[in-house]
């Protein structure tokens, strides 16, 4: 039996290696690989590494990406969320029987990542849980704001590019605080608590 270590040994004892890194970093270190793939493997999505896991106040929400059809809207959004852009992001902009907008770093629907994106215009119609990039004016505008569609949304079909969709948790993307006005300005809005790639959990 090994002997315990007394009172003054113990003080001599440094901290652990990992204290000088950050929260993600230790988490990886500690997790198993094995834990890691039943972790990515509960979302039940087709592909992790075109899947994101949107964290909202009330749950998760999986995200499935449409690589084939948007490619470069997938990548950029990749990109950006692996940057840790889109965290405590706001929902600015949110419309009742219609959609939830989020993405502007300013929380006013006027700022972006500062990247256009050439329209993906694509087939994929907008309905229900269907998550498709903001823009202004000019088609190729898209930078980093997207909405997430409440309801059917036909008339937005062939003029804003679709990349992704709800799997699962849309029941939580229904209780994000709605707006009011015909513009949906939210005030005191809900925000993104974290956005993932789910193969990097």
């Amino acid at each position: 039996m090994a002997e315990l270590l007394k009172n003054a040994e113990t003080v001599k004892l440094g901290n652990a290696d990992t204290k000088k890194l950050g929260g993600n970093e230790t988490k990886k270190l500690t997790q198993s690989a094995t834990r890691s793939k039943k972790e990515k493997a509960k979302y039940n999505v087709k592909n992790a590494e075109n899947s994101l896991l949107l964290k909202l106040k009330d749950g998760d929400v999986v995200i499935e990406m449409f690589e084939d059809d948007a490619p470069k809207h997938v990548a950029r959004i990749k990109e950006l969320v692996r940057q840790g852009f889109y965290n405590g992001l706001k929902f600015h902009r949110v419309i009742d029987g219609f959609m939830a907008q989020t993405g502007c770093p300013y929380g006013t629907g006027t700022g972006g990542s500062g990247k256009k994106l050439k329209a993906e215009f694509n087939k994929r119609p907008h309905v229900r849980g269907t998550v498709s990039m903001a823009r202004a004016m000019d088609p190729d505008s898209g930078d980093s704001q997207f909405f997430i569609c409440f309801a059917d949304a036909p008339w937005l079909n062939g003029q804003y590019t679709v990349w992704g969709e709800v799997t699962s948790g849309m029941e939580f993307v229904d209780m994000i605080k709605r707006g009011a006005g015909a513009n949906g300005m939210v005030r005191e809005p809900d925000e993104i608590v974290s956005l993932s790639v789910i193969a990097d959990l």
